[in-house]
């Protein structure tokens, strides 16, 4: 049966374990993230199909299963499986993605590498992605299509099926024409842009990113913008705009620019946080981690998230104020990369290295500054040590959003606390309340984790009461309801 929304994105929206020898698929275990996120928007539409890739069973033909119907907290809903190779998987992801389009998007071109894409490879891999979700699309359907490795996908659907509304949500990163048109597929991805109905992204500086790169690749292109709503501006920062593009004029077409900034779940967090189990595994967390000052720090090991720097920033403070020393702990989970992922692996031994140091300098038989996880911790317990730590310490390098700093604020629900964040966060854009630090200066870094420490109970709380009053208003039934509005808007237009 073809439905009204279809969703393309590279991952499987489920988690696939073995018990009893036998594979079996469930629910994510966590409501955060962009997975559950655009789960949610299940329950807006009679029926919606997600498409994905899964590695193709090796000599078992006949036992691959195309489609599968998923039953969960969300709703039901259908998912239709590409069957890839492990070749085609190594090109399009751990190759074209993270070594050729990763570090363009997020401005790192020294690390940007053609050596071994096979771009052809990629192309197809984004027309099967788009062959899929046409065949799923029932007429006048929306295509809504997440993030860069689909970046080809757009241009596929118009030719295969003109009919539809072609939607693209990055929740990356989008550079500047300086950076993205070192490309040589640059006018490839950006005509397969042009081609969407509405392209989204999470903070203005990267929606006036990408309407630069299209007026400065295309002639005849017209940008529209308006002034942007205070709930997600801030001047002075990194990260600042004062306007933002709400559409692009191309070629007879209209094309909606989106910016608004994904919500999370604080009232699933705190409930978990506060019931009896969470109180006691916070508890127990905060006396296990036994430091008077607790810190932590959350996200996956990439060159991207600032890792290394945030560890030489907490050993400058260990060395320049050795009155902490014993009394102040950081706890740093840091997820190693999938196998396959060679570009991280360097990242993930520097990271490594520099704990080791920091803890072999500082630590004591009783005491240790750091503790170290490279497994990601279950939802429960990753909310519980966001309620037990005094500081979140938040500082990529380069974000598109950043939904840790949220989590944190929901899991603290207005308890004293204190969210460091990087100003090029995107989220940072619109949590006011929190330490705004350059990640790429040693002086902001130490200024703003000796704010962080050395700030009175009293100014903690006020920021984090704030913060939650924000995280609550603007929640992932807020996103829903923005981007459902959206949708409407252009299946109302006739395009």
């Amino acid at each position: 049966m073809n439905t009204q929304l279809v969703v393309v994105y590279h991952r499987q929206p489920y988690e696939e374990v073995i018990e009893n020898g036998k594979p079996v698929l469930r629910e994510p275990r966590s409501p955060n993230g962009i997975i559950p996120s655009i789960k949610g928007f299940f329950s807006q539409v009679d029926k919606a199909v997600w498409v994905a890739w899964k590695k193709a069973p090796v000599g078992k033909k006949g036992k691959f299963e195309r489609r599968i119907t998923m039953q969960e907290s969300t709703g039901d809903y259908d998912v239709v499986r590409l069957p890839l190779n492990a070749t085609q998987i190594s090109q399009f992801y751990h190759v074209v993605s993270k070594e050729a389009l990763w570090p363009v998007l997020n401005s790192f071109p020294w690390l940007y590498s053609t050596e071994n894409t096979d771009w052809a490879m990629f192309r197809e891999v984004n027309r099967l992605f788009a062959e899929a979700a046409c065949e799923q699309a029932a007429p006048g359907a929306v295509v809504w299509i997440h993030d860069y490795n689909l970046w080809l996908v757009p241009k596929f659907v118009r030719q295969m099926r003109p009919d539809l509304k072609i939607a693209f949500m990055h929740h990356t990163p989008f550079p500047g024409p300086d950076v993205f048109n070192i490309m040589p597929w640059r006018d490839e991805i950006l005509g397969s842009l042009l081609d969407c109905d509405m392209v989204g992204f999470h903070v203005a500086r990267y929606s006036q990113n990408f309407c630069a790169v299209a007026q400065g690749l295309r002639s005849g292109i017209t940008r529209h913008e308006e002034p942007l709503p205070d709930a997600i501006s801030t001047n002075g920062q990194g990260m600042s705009e004062p306007v933002v593009a709400s559409s692009l004029e191309y070629q007879g077409r209209s094309i909606l620019i989106d910016t608004w900034p994904i919500g999370t779940t604080p009232d699933r967090i705190i409930a978990a946080v506060e019931s009896e189990a969470g109180l006691a595994c916070t508890e127990k967390m905060r006396s296990d981690l036994n430091s008077e000052i607790v810190i932590v720090s959350v996200s996956r090991v990439d060159y991207a998230k600032g890792t290394h720097q945030q560890l030489d920033a907490f050993d400058r403070l260990l060395r320049r104020r050795p009155e902490l020393i014993g009394r102040v702990k950081l706890l740093l989970v840091t997820v190693s990369a999938a196998d396959g992922m060679e570009v991280y692996k360097a990242e993930q031994r520097k990271i490594e290295q520099l704990v080791g140091r920091i803890n072999g300098h500082f630590g004591s038989m009783s005491w240790l500054p750091i503790m170290l996880s490279t497994t990601p911790l279950p939802f429960e317990e990753v909310v519980c040590a966001y309620r037990a730590a005094d500081i979140a310490w938040i500082t990529p390098l380069r974000d598109g959003l950043n939904l840790v700093a949220k989590e944190y604020v929901a899991a603290k629900n207005g308890e004293p606390g204190v969210l460091v964040l990087s100003e090029f966060a995107g989220s940072a854009m619109e949590l006011k309340d929190a330490v705004l630090a350059n990640p790429f200066s040693r002086d902001s870094m130490d200024e703003a984790i000796d704010k962080a420490i050395d700030m009175p109970e009293e100014e903690r709380r006020a920021r984090m009461q704030s913060l939650l009053a924000h995280v609550k208003k603007y929640d992932i039934g807020y996103w829903t309801r923005h981007v459902m509005a959206k949708f409407a808007k252009l299946t109302a237009s006739g395009k």
